[in-house]
């Protein structure tokens, strides 16, 4: 899939297909994809949809998860992974980026850019990653407010409402709070950094409507699989950071092999190669657009001194 080239671009809005992979049986599986390799990569290996943490964005641009960056940095992001996947995008909004107006222009600027859908959460600036501590909640009704302007403002956008309620306020603070966010116009519930199997059956149990699974690592959930998540009453799960951990990782590795050795000959094996990036990209899709580009011939191994 290159954006430029494919015969087979969707037309629909991306809220709407989004919709239609909610309406399908099972699970939708929602890995993280924190720039567009990563989207077409996860699009190859079959994901229907993706993923966009503000963790993640935040991370690239080397900050922390504080409610630091703007909407015009998100929509960069937004912009490069709906466009290279074609995928629908499920994009984390922070707290919406002020109040009930500035709720609205996210929204509309979002949309936009290609999201799909979008979550806000009920946080106080400056927010906090949903698994550490001492998160400041805003009141119930703020945050409903923003739910319903999100709603107004929105054309295809699915709204889902994340509520950080469960480490404070407990199973029934969490509920209540979910409850009128759903009156407030919410699409779905994202109930975040619930810390058992019988929390995520007991939420399902009492919120009737689509709900989101947050399987981040090294937080406060125990590992489940999508398939665990769905017997508990899920419809959404996602991955936020999974792909960005790896590929950060592995850099890391690379940068001390390359300070260690002067060179990078003990990671060629670990790298993608040029016609696996090319493969990946479209590049010889893109190149075949021009007739007058000269066709590019990839080098066959390195050569030996």
């Amino acid at each position: 899939m290159t954006y430029l080239v494919a015969a087979d671009l969707p037309t629909a809005p991306a809220g709407d297909r989004f919709r239609a992979l909610l309406a399908r049986p099972g699970i939708l599986q929602l890995p993280g994809a924190h720039n567009g390799q990563a989207a077409l990569q996860a699009r190859a290996a079959g994901f229907d949809a993706l993923y966009l943490s503000g963790a993640a964005m935040s991370a690239q641009m080397g900050l922390p998860d504080l409610g630091i960056i703007t909407v015009d940095e998100a929509c960069f992001f937004i912009r490069q992974i709906a466009r290279a996947a074609a995928l629908p995008v499920l994009v984390d909004g922070d707290t919406g980026y002020g109040e009930a107006l500035n709720v609205m222009h996210m929204v509309r600027s979002f949309e936009d850019a290609g999201a799909a859908a979008v979550h806000i959460e009920d946080q106080l600036l400056p927010k906090k990653c949903g698994h550490l501590n001492d998160k400041k909640l805003a009141d119930p009704h703020d945050m409903a407010a923003k739910i319903a302007a999100a709603a107004r403002a929105r054309r295809h956008l699915v709204i889902v409402a994340r509520t950080d309620a469960a480490a404070s306020e407990g199973m029934d603070g969490a509920v209540a709070r979910a409850k009128l966010y759903l009156e407030a116009g919410a699409d779905a519930i994202f109930p975040e950094a619930l810390t058992s199997g019988e929390m995520f059956r007991t939420f399902a149990e009492r919120i009737k409507a689509p709900l989101l699974a947050n399987m981040t690592e090294f937080g406060r959930t125990p590992f489940f699989t999508a398939a665990e998540f769905a017997a508990m009453g899920y419809k959404m799960v996602i991955w936020p950071v999974s792909s960005l951990r790896v590929a950060n990782k592995a850099q890391a590795e690379l940068y001390a092999a390359l300070r260690r050795d002067g060179g990078t000959q003990a990671m060629i094996d670990r790298m993608q190669t040029r016609a696996e990036l090319y493969e990946t990209i479209g590049y010889h899709d893109y190149e075949a657009l021009d007739a007058s580009i000269v066709t590019t011939i990839i080098p066959q191994g390195m050569p030996q001194r």
